[in-house]
């Protein structure tokens, strides 16, 4: 690896589930020299925008180049955060992410099957494979996402819920002065690909990078991910 990166430290923020311990097969991944700094929220209480945001902030790098990587609920926020330049910023990576809500036709059924009192119940393998992990997930990675998930209160749930449905980022995506790069799951079900023809339509100069996997691919395909990532930080002057 180079000795003149820029970037070796990676704060990551997490999906809808908040733990950050999902980080984990991609943190793995990550060669020697690289320091993965991952991001929790409150699953306890539900968090405004503001709150999340000013809580992310608090857990940034003070005296250090770093970049801001965001996964699938943290994307929009992520871009909010890199739009007010944070002191020591270099890059902003985006993973199956999106700046308006990505599919109204999915929220109100997972909104249903997860209302309080249907959230002591089992949530099907079936469709957590199907909507998050593929259909050859393996079965420790199965159960880590669906504990992930029912780590959250129901009202936290619901709160992220309707902050994905209502989020709007796409003037703070015009103001981010930093490279971009997006990662795209070829197989994901959850954003589709208008979620990035809308961010490519406001920033052409985003950087691509299509991996085939679900929508938890840093989970599934870590080892693509991290070469991605690790080839456009590299790149960074």
């Amino acid at each position: 690896m180079p000795s003149d990166l820029l970037v070796r430290k990676l704060v990551l923020l997490p999906g809808m589930d908040g733990t950050g311990t999902l980080f984990a097969p991609f943190i793995e991944a990550l060669p020697s020299g690289f320091e993965a700094v991952p991001v929790s929220y409150a699953n306890d209480r539900p968090l405004s925008n503001p709150e999340l945001k000013d809580h992310i902030l608090t857990r940034l790098p003070k005296n250090e180049p770093f970049a801001l990587l965001a996964e699938s609920f943290s994307t929009p926020l992520a871009v909010q955060i890199a739009a007010s330049q944070p002191a020591g910023l270099r890059a902003l990576i985006l993973v199956a992410g999106f700046v308006t809500n990505p599919s109204y036709a999915w929220l109100p059924g997972l909104g249903a099957l997860l209302l309080p009192g249907k959230m002591r119940l089992r949530l099907p393998d079936i469709m957590v494979r199907r909507a998050l992990l593929g259909p050859a997930a393996p079965r420790r990675l199965l159960q880590d996402v669906k504990t992930a998930m029912f780590a959250m209160r129901p009202s936290v749930f619901s709160s992220r819920l309707g902050m994905v449905s209502s989020c709007d980022s796409r003037a703070e995506l015009a103001k981010v002065a930093v490279p971009i790069l997006y990662l795209q799951a070829k197989s994901d079900r959850i954003v589709k690909s208008q979620s990035v023809d809308e961010i490519l339509g406001i920033r052409p100069d985003v950087a691509v990078a299509r991996i085939e996997g679900p929508h938890l691919l840093l989970q599934r395909e870590p080892r693509q991910s991290v070469e991605n990532v690790i080839s456009f930080i590299q790149q960074l002057t």
